[in-house]
């Protein structure tokens, strides 16, 4: 087993530098197409977008799922104000602080697409009181268009309406110590794995012990990404970010195993293989719990879905903000797969 290094940082940034807020990701789901169908596995969609990529295994008797999700935070136009600015909704739950000042892409429906700024309401310290104490939030931030607009009628003649989507700038960064910095890590960080792990599969012809569906979706920030999953999966490994901060223990260099979320604990059995597999094999590993964390396999199960799930993933550092991992976190996420996968 040899994980290419190059490939999972060059796939990191590829997809960190895609557009893909939920319900906006079927231009970044072509990529995912073209990774699967290049390394010669079939690939297929579900109605609402998700994408399903079968790797055949060695033995029948269970299929086992890993699941990414590709989509990410983001905003969407609201209204359009009297002096041409755009109020703004979000997609997802992005802390909204952390927006301010940040560059942004408006996309028309017509495919048009005008940058921009979001902004404090009250944006200079020369001019407003409370430009220092005035609460970011969507309720006082704005959108500062970057054209010669004045009024409502000046933006609605660009073609913006209601409704279009808002980019926000990932800003990726890989540095030279191996971390990788960016918005929206959370979860394109773990696609990345995934691809990784399918580029080793297929360069080394090797072939999993049982059947592999990866499952990619596309509404998970939104809470029912996965609430459809093929039938025949009967487990289901969530790859999604380790959380890191108070009452943690993982860090950026670690694979995240996850024993509880806000959704329960997940599957005992498969939480322990995965415990021996880190232990057994050398990797940087944590055990940590969730309380405000929800993911792929808790969207399964509420769907009525009949799998047991287990989550891991690399750590992952101001999760919903300026977010960042490490090479290292991401490596012992793909090594534990193939492990599990090979086991």
């Amino acid at each position: 087993m040899e994980i290419n290094k190059q490939f999972v940082l060059d796939t990191a940034k590829k997809l960190l530098e895609h557009h893909s807020p939920s319900g906006f990701c079927f231009e970044i789901m072509e990529e995912i197409a073209g990774y699967a169908k290049s390394f010669g596995y079939a690939f297929e969609t579900t109605q609402k977008g998700c994408g399903i990529i079968t790797v055949p295994g060695k033995e029948e008797g269970k299929v086992i799922g890993l699941s990414a999700h590709v989509d990410t935070l983001g905003a969407m136009v609201r209204s359009i104000t009297g002096d041409g600015t755009l109020n703004f909704t979000v997609v997802g739950g992005p802390i909204l602080p952390t927006l301010d000042g940040e560059y942004c892409k408006i996309r028309t429906r017509e495919g048009k697409v005008y940058t921009g700024t979001f902004l404090s309401k009250s944006p200079s310290s020369h001019v407003y009181e409370d430009a220092t104490s005035k609460v970011r939030d969507a309720k006082n931030m704005e959108v500062r268009i970057d054209e010669v607009v004045k009024s409502k009628a000046d933006v609605e003649a660009l073609g913006i309406a209601n409704g279009d989507y808002i980019f926000i700038e990932p800003k990726t960064t890989i540095t030279e110590s191996g971390y990788i910095k960016s918005r929206f890590i959370d979860d394109k960080a773990s696609v990345a794995a995934l691809m990784s792990l399918l580029e080793m599969l297929s360069r080394e012809q090797i072939i999993p012990t049982y059947t592999l569906k990866i499952f990619i979706s596309v509404y998970e920030e939104v809470g029912h990404g996965s609430s459809y999953i093929p039938a025949d999966i009967t487990e289901m490994i969530a790859v999604d970010m380790g959380c890191i901060g108070q009452d943690l223990s993982c860090t950026e260099q670690d694979v995240s195993i996850c024993a509880k979320d806000s959704g329960g604990p997940y599957d005992y059995q498969m939480t322990s293989k995965l415990i021996e597999l880190a232990k057994v094999n050398g990797l940087r590993f944590a055990i940590d719990v969730y309380p405000m964390y929800g993911s792929d396999v808790g969207a399964a199960l509420r769907g009525g879905n009949n799998i047991r799930g287990a989550l891991i993933g690399p750590g992952v550092h101001a999760s919903h903000g300026m977010e960042r991992t490490h090479y290292d976190g991401l490596e012992n996420t793909i090594k534990l797969l193939y492990y599990y996968i090979t086991q």
